[in-house]
């Protein structure tokens, strides 16, 4: 079901002319995927798996700003 989800989102953000760059399952993944990446924008679950959306945010800013 949050795979649907996803994808739907995805669909909507490129049918609108937005450039989807990565996507990510769950925490873990979403950090390694924005530092990887370096998107302009981050659009995150607040309740994902492994530990929530608001702590990989928190991670991803502190790893960016190192």
């Amino acid at each position: 079901m949050i795979t649907l989800i996803r994808d739907g989102l995805i669909s909507l953000l490129e049918a609108s002319g937005h450039v989807v760059v990565g996507q990510a399952g769950d925490g873990n993944e979403a950090v390694a995927e924005a530092l990887r990446l370096q998107p302009d924008v981050v659009l995150m679950d607040i309740a994902m798996p492994q530990f929530d959306g608001m702590d990989a945010l928190r991670k991803i800013k502190a790893e960016a700003l190192k």
